[in-house]
């Protein structure tokens, strides 16, 4: 069997996914993507090969994916992990018109097609206040672990109301709330339900229609997944793999070329009238 790849290098964190002909996903990886870009997205491809016991001369098409898919050295192309994402979404659950993409440095709404063709998106990537970093100024601020963060936030019965629209304060307003005697999965409902609000303003500039999947990074986040459904009054579609659909769209971009190399010519193909 012939295999395609998608590596998605993004600012936190790199995944890469290896499906087959059967448009399965046959190996998968996914590890910090720290300062050395290129490392990573070699590594992440080493690592997906290795969990699936695939050679890399099986492999014959790779997409880059991501705000680091120029530096997928060893890819063939690139594809934007907007597309990719939409893509991604529509294979995994066929009736996704709406996408949330929620990682580390911004959140993305997208609109597709049943094809899962782009028709239109929206990002907040000058502000990190509706995304993953939000969440990490929360967990510094209180000591706990990042992963954490939204089990606790389910624990609450009264939210707090989070103020502050941006990143770089949202440290100090945690603390104040402390200071306060707030108890912390209060703070955190609150932090999530902030999160859960500017996502979801996001989404209506789009349009939000049935279905709507969830992906990315912050996808993971139990209490992120029920915010932003109370706030949008509907369920959210997520997977094991959603944290990998980025890669799982590159993938399916790559195995696309690999389809088509194999296509025989059109009747008549390069003969002139």
């Amino acid at each position: 069997m012939a295999y395609a790849a998608g590596v998605d290098v993004g600012s936190t964190q790199t995944k890469a996914v290896i499906i087959g002909e059967d448009r399965r996903i046959a190996g998968r990886s996914l590890l910090d993507t720290g300062a050395n870009v290129i490392k990573a997205a070699e590594s992440a491809y080493m690592a997906a090969l290795e969990q699936g016991g695939i050679e890399e001369r099986e492999v014959e098409y790779v997409v880059g994916t991501g705000y680091g898919r120029y530096r997928v050295t060893f890819g063939n192309t690139q594809v934007t992990e907007i597309s990719c994402h939409g893509r991604g979404a529509v294979h995994l659950f066929p009736n996704t018109r709406t996408v949330v993409d929620m990682g580390g440095q911004d959140t993305k709404a997208i609109s597709v097609s049943p094809q899962g063709e782009i028709t239109d998106f929206c990002m907040n990537d000058k502000c990190a206040a509706g995304t993953g970093r939000f969440l990490g100024a929360a967990a510094a601020a209180l000591d706990i672990p990042l992963d954490d963060l939204g089990s606790i936030s389910l624990k609450s019965d009264r939210p707090i109301k989070i103020s502050t629209t941006c990143t770089v304060f949202a440290e100090s307003e945690v603390l104040a709330w402390i200071g306060k005697g707030k108890k912390i999965e209060d703070i955190l409902s609150g932090v999530h339900k902030s999160i859960a609000s500017r996502s979801a303003a996001l989404m209506r500039r789009v349009g939000i229609d049935d279905e709507v999947t969830f992906t990315g990074g912050v996808s993971r986040n139990e209490g992120m997944v029920k915010a932003l459904e109370d706030r949008l009054g509907t369920r959210l579609n997520i997977s094991d793999d959603c944290h990998y659909m980025g890669a799982l769209g590159a993938a399916l971009f790559a195995l696309d070329h690999v389809v088509a190399g194999r296509a025989p010519a059109a009747e008549g193909a390069g003969v002139s009238a």
